[in-house]
């Protein structure tokens, strides 16, 4: 009986240690700072959660005790007295000390927050159902940002399993901000649409972006890496898919990245960088109205720009989700008019979930507007050219 005892108690050491081991590397904390501001935030959140623990510890120390030492069965009798004002006294201006006490750095550190003077650089940042804008004051670099996860490692539908993910699939971006170490960095943020938040822990930024305001913010990161944010309100159904990247690189690295940048604009994903005929870095077809791009090389490079901007709600089928997001294949405006479609695209449709994307290049939306004429079941044969698009803003 004995020996039977003894396994089952091996059995049950046996089975802690290696829960232990499983949890060994788990941990609930604040991501490391890498800011002035986070690192202040860092700080005052464990300094002010270490006051609390030594308030518990007084108050149900001193309650507990009271309530063992006091208690009947060990013959306490029970004062009788109606008030104290010594004690009054006491509760109440020891906790006005201790609340100026936390309240004093709190102040300090949201007035630091809020001090953007004096910054290195701006970058205004746009917000989008479900993409970021970023556009550098300075240095004259402009693009969006967006999920670069392929769908199918995201969608696990009807029993389908998605392809292998990484630890960062739903924080991966095709285009991260890219920022130089040791420079204050001011970020101007606003939205297109509907309220954004621009949010990246580990920096201490967490801004709404409001339409038809501009609210500022700052960092300064002191350590070269990649630090990783979301949108942080509910802004629709790809809300959940809008992460944020930021790399910091050293001023050297950041100001190749700028040349490097500057050679490739418009984006790479453009007609001009996806046809043989127009080169990285040649001019963009939006500055030759008068050059006329096929049919084949819109519909390439629409393809991916698709699946970039519109995929999310209308599906890589063109099947849609009816009726918040309607089908392409078939649809009467993209197998109709020219002028509605663009217009659809360019302006959107109020009262509804569909956003325009007039911040897109000349050739981006002629390409994708080419691309849903002639997908899946549309064979309208109509080349939508940048110039078209140009003719439709004005």
């Amino acid at each position: 009986m004995l020996l039977k005892h003894l396994r089952a108690l091996s059995v049950l050491a046996t089975t802690f240690v290696a829960s232990l081991a499983a949890h060994a590397d788990y941990h609930v904390d604040i991501l490391p700072p890498v800011t002035p501001v986070s690192r202040e935030i860092y700080n005052l959140h464990f300094g002010i959660l270490w006051v609390c623990v030594v308030i518990f510890v007084i108050v149900f120390g001193a309650m507990f005790w009271s309530v063992f030492k006091h208690r009947r069965s060990a013959g306490a009798k029970a004062s009788q007295f109606h008030e104290n004002t010594t004690v009054e006294v006491i509760w109440t201006i020891v906790p006005f000390i201790i609340l100026i006490g936390m309240a004093y750095p709190a102040t300090q550190t949201v007035l630091n927050m809020k001090d953007t003077s004096n910054a290195d650089m701006s970058i205004k940042v746009t917000a989008y159902q479900w993409k970021w804008e970023y556009d550098y004051q300075q240095d004259g670099v402009k693009f969006l940002s967006n999920l670069a996860t392929p769908r199918d490692q995201i969608e696990e539908r009807d029993g389908k399993v998605g392809a292998p993910k990484n630890e960062n699939y739903l924080l991966e971006v095709d285009n991260p901000l890219v920022v130089p170490v040791g420079k204050k960095v001011r970020l101007l943020i606003t939205s297109n649409d509907v309220i954004h938040g621009w949010y990246v822990p580990q920096l201490g930024i967490n801004q709404y972006g409001i339409p038809g305001f501009i609210k500022d913010a700052w960092f300064e990161i002191d350590k070269a890496g990649t630090y990783r944010g979301q949108c942080s309100q509910i802004c629709g159904k790809e809300h959940g898919y809008m992460p944020i990247v930021v790399v910091a690189k050293s001023p050297e690295e950041y100001a190749a990245w700028v040349k490097d940048a500057k050679a490739k604009m418009p984006p790479p994903a453009t007609v001009a960088a996806a046809t043989p005929e127009a080169p990285a870095g040649a001019t963009p077809p939006a500055a030759d109205p008068n050059k006329k791009w096929t049919l084949d090389e819109l519909k390439s490079a629409g393809e991916k720009l698709y699946a970039a901007n519109c995929s999310a709600c209308h599906q890589p089928t063109g099947k849609g989700m009816p009726p918040a997001f309607p089908a392409l294949d078939g649809s009467k405006v993209a197998t109709g008019p020219k002028a509605a479609h663009l217009a659809t695209v360019l302006k959107g449709r109020p009262g509804t979930a569909m956003a325009p994307f007039a911040q897109l290049a000349d050739a981006d939306l002629a390409a994708i507007i080419t691309y849903e004429r002639n997908a899946w079941g549309n064979h309208t044969g109509e080349a939508i050219q940048p110039a078209e698009i140009a003719a439709a803003r004005k």
